[in-house]
């Protein structure tokens, strides 16, 4: 979970890196193993949109919700 713009900037850097990862995987891993080495690139990605969504649709004055242990 993202609690500042700090986090926030390290969220988007790290996407960032991963489509890098994943554009430069279309071209060098093998046909019928990108799909495989892909999804993980991928569900990591779409995690970390999820996130940056969340803390960019709340307010600077809500307090980020507590993580369960």
């Amino acid at each position: 979970m993202i609690h500042s713009d700090q986090e926030l900037q390290a969220t988007q850097e790290r996407i960032a890196y991963f489509q890098r990862v994943l554009a430069q995987l279309r071209v060098t891993a093998a046909p019928k193993e990108f799909p495989f080495v892909a999804s993980g690139y991928r569900a990591e990605i779409v995690r970390m949109q999820d996130e940056t969504l969340e803390y960019l649709t709340r307010h600077v004055s809500e307090k980020a919700p507590v993580e369960a242990s």
